[in-house]
Parts: structure tokens; sequence; C-alpha cells
């Protein structure tokens, strides 16, 4: 029996949740559009984060928590299924905001997601005397070059299955692996393969995760069965626009705008396990804070683990939500803080070229790579081996409490959800509202600095950002140099401590 390792509770491709709220219930969107409408004054209240949805395209979109329910997963897991068939009901419910202007904008930005944007699906398998092989893939003349090599990941051998987020040129990618005991000389014993799937956005590819992981079940036990993916391509093939630009893009230009402001970063759709932030949190502690910071200055972070791949992807997920800024302008002129997902050594002449990005790879090679990241993730290890940057990696008074704050809130929340049956609050949004609130708060205040007759960064002003005047003195002159506060002055009480 083929076990699971850790994964999301997905749907089916050909169960597509109602869009209806259950009756009662008070729209979410309208509970979070106060909060991020004044940034400066933001605060998450101890237990009551915007309630109940995830950042995207799709606008809001509830899932409900399980504490813990993402903890740090041996290579399988026999306990998972059962966990995903209790939420497999709530993990898609999509709701809308009360006004008139925010109802038409989701109606928009769900009418975009709601299109087909499959370009490629495809079939990977191990030989025991080529290795990695593309077996079949539609369409015939689709260029899937190396994706052998992302689809089943270095070191994939030793674990019964998993799933792979990736990136294959101008396309996200999306695989599902499994590995299965055969008597069978020829095979050595085991059979691997993946089925996978490419779209222009990653931003939609969660839908399909249960059907590829049937898809790759079957492919194993009855090899050379392609019918249910002819008709899966067939009815899931995308219409790209005929200017081919390549632009790795999670929604239309004409959306992405309102998308920020209407909620989140619109490319934080990936659908994860409940309690996924949770584990972020517990297994990076403090750390969290010292990658927040790196983030937000949009360096180049890779993340190194063995397989199971999949819950290293929702890291990357995780560090991509500490970015998150929802003034408008701020930070159009910064490199786009994008993940790459999983990375192989095919992958390193894309990431020379990347300005910023966080990634994760299996294949330990890529720490002596030094000129590809500037951060360098090792287990809980945080390193780098740029001079400029080290100083980053102590934690601040400012951060110890700011942690401190984010661990309170986190327990509050859990109680609410044990003593009050709160089953629509989510660590997940707490998480993401705690970061986006924190980097709000920090250009609201260099924006009204530099908008001052006097545009001096001084000890108070630094507080007010959340920060400290002392430890986080060389974070605010990477921050003022990055994204392009050229203007504003700093104390020399600041330079001098």
């Amino acid at each position: 029996m083929v076990e699971r390792s850790d994964r999301a509770p997905l749907l089916d491709w050909e169960e597509i949740p109602s869009a209806e709220k259950p009756g009662g219930t008070v729209p979410v969107a309208a509970q979070v559009k106060d909060r991020l409408a004044s940034p400066s004054n933001n605060r998450t209240s101890p237990g009551c984060s915007a309630q109940g949805w995830s950042s995207g395209p799709g606008g809001s979109t509830s899932s409900r928590s399980v504490p813990d329910g993402c903890s740090a997963p041996p290579a399988t897991s026999s306990t998972s299924a059962g966990k995903d068939e209790a939420l497999h009901a709530d993990n898609e419910e999509h709701l809308s905001d009360s006004g008139s202007t925010e109802e038409s904008l989701d109606d928009r930005m769900v009418k975009w997601e709601e299109k087909d944007q499959i370009v490629s699906v495809f079939v990977v398998a191990f030989n025991t005397r080529s290795g990695n092989m593309l077996e079949w893939c539609l369409p015939k003349d689709m260029d899937l070059e190396g994706v052998e090599f992302k689809a089943i990941a270095s070191g994939s051998h030793r674990v019964t299955t998993d799933f792979i987020y990736f990136r294959k040129g101008s396309y996200f990618g999306l695989a599902c692996f499994a590995n299965m005991p055969v008597e069978s000389v020829e095979e050595r014993g085991a059979r691997m393969k993946s089925v996978g799937i490419l779209s222009p956005s990653y931003t939609l590819l969660y839908r399909y995760m249960s059907f590829l992981e049937h898809q790759v079940r079957l492919q194993l036990q009855t090899p050379g069965h392609y019918s249910p993916l002819e008709a899966f391509y067939e009815d899931k093939r995308a219409i790209l626009p005929p200017s081919g630009d390549g632009v790795v893009s999670a929604c239309p230009a004409n959306i992405w705008g309102a998308a920020i402001n209407h909620s989140m970063h619109p490319e934080m759709k990936i659908t994860h396990p409940a309690g996924c932030m949770s584990q972020f949190i517990r297994f990076f502690g403090e750390q969290i804070m010292v990658l927040w910071k790196l983030a937000l200055l949009r360096r180049r972070i890779l993340i190194f683990s063995p397989p199971p791949v999949g819950v290293v992807c929702y890291r990357v997920y995780c560090c991509c939500c500490l970015a998150n800024i929802s003034i408008p302008g701020i930070g159009v002129a910064v490199p786009e803080f994008r993940p790459f997902f999983y990375v192989n050594v095919a992958d390193i002449s894309a990431l020379e070229n990347e300005l910023s990005y966080v990634a994760c790879t299996t294949e330990k090679i890529f720490e002596e790579k030094k000129d590809l990241y500037d951060v360098y993730v090792d287990n809980q290890n945080v390193k780098t081996y740029r001079d400029g940057l080290k100083p980053l990696l102590r934690l601040s008074t400012a951060d110890r409490e700011k942690y401190r704050k984010l661990t309170e809130q986190r327990q509050m929340l859990l109680y609410s959800q044990e003593e009050n049956g709160d089953c629509v609050s989510s660590e997940e949004d707490l998480f993401i509202l705690f970061f986006l609130e924190q980097n709000n708060r920090i250009f609201q205040t260099l924006s009204e600095v530099a908008a001052s007759p006097d545009p001096t960064l001084t000890h108070e002003s630094v507080r007010a950002m959340g920060l400290d005047p002392h430890g986080d003195r060389l974070f605010l002159l990477h921050l003022l140099e990055i994204y392009g506060y050229d203007t504003l002055l700093v104390s020399e009480q600041l330079c001098c401590s």
C-alpha cells in the first residue's frame, strides 16, 4: 500500500466546491478591509486575526485550521489521509465582500481564476538504465526538457510519496510522485513515477493535486494507460495569449494592483495543509524574524532539505508571505520576491540571472555555489557568506519582542478555538496579517518622515516602525537603499550607536 507524505487536503480536479458561504456568517473580506485601510494603526488583536481567508486572485477563501496539522513529517505518514478527509469539504469556500465595488472585483477575479490554464500534462518515470525519463506528454510538441529532473527530485527513492512545486521556463509546475515496490528484477524491486502539469500560474495548481495523486497510482499499477490524462488535458488546457511574452505572473495586469489592495499579494494563493504556517513558526522559532528581514530586503534565499520536497515547498511559500506589503506604490521599483520552489543543478543558469528569489533544493552541491544565493538555510540553520548580511542574522531586542507577541497571539487563537469552538479563525491568517501589518507599519512611517519638513529618522521614528534603533540600524540602512528612500537622513545617534 502506498502511503502519503505531507500533503495538502485538496479537492479532486472535477470537484469544484460551491462559492456560497453557509448562511449567517459575516463576510470576512469586510472584516479585513478596515484593518488594511490604515496600515500605521494596524495591530493584530490577540486571537482576532482576519478570519477565514487566504489571499489570491479568487479573492477571499475560507480555510479551517487544525492546530499543528502540518508538523514536520517523516518520509511517509499514514495519518495524513484521515486529516485530509476531515478537512476536505472546508478547503475552498469562497467569500465575497458586502460592498458593490468589492463584489465586482471578486467577480472579475474569480472569473479569471476559474479559467483553465493547464498548458501541459506529463508522466515521468525512473528507468534503472537511463535514469529519469519523460515517458509521455501532451501536447507532443511541448518543450519539456529537464522536467524529468524536477518531477522526480534527487533523493526521492527514499520516500514513498511526495509532491513537488517547481518552475519550468515561464511556467509553474506541480507533480505528484509515488514509489511502489514490485517483484521485478529489471526494475530492481521498485517502480517510481511522477504525474505532473504545467500552468502559467501556480495559484491554480492545487486544484488538481488529488487528480494527480490518483493518476500516479494508476500509472504505477497499470503503466501506459493515458486516456484519463488525455481527457483531462482536453478539458483543462489553456488558451494562451498570442503574445507569448513568457512573463510569469499570477493574474492579469489590469487586476494586479486592485488585488493587492483588496486583500494580499495575489500570488499567495497556494493551498497548504491546515497548520502549515504554525509548523513554519515552530520549525524556525525566533529565526523567522531573520528570514522576515531578509525577505523584505529581497535577498536570494535557498532552502536545503532532503526529501520529501512537498513540505519544503510550503516553507518557500511561507517565506514569500513574510514580504507582503499592501500600501499602494511601495516596492514597485524593487525586484519581485518570486518563489522558484524546487530547483536542481539544471536551474543554475536561471538562478544566476535572478536578483531576488526563494527556492528549495535537495542537492547539497548548491551550498558550494555561493554566487547563486545570499542566504542558505540548512535545516534551522540560517547562514550567509556575505559580510554585509552577517549582522542581520543576529536577533535584535525588537525581533524578540515581535516574536513574543506573535507567539502570544497564536496561543490566544488556539485557546479561542478550543474554548469557544472557533473554527473560522486561522493561524495562517494570523501569521500573514502579522507580518503584513509590521511591513505596512515600517513603510507608512518611512513615507510620513520622508514627507515631513525635517526628513530625518530618529530613535522615536525607528521605534514607531517597531524596530530597534541600535540593533536594527544596519537592516534599516539596507531598507532605505533598496526601497529608494534617498532623501531621508539618518540621525547621528543611529549612525554612531
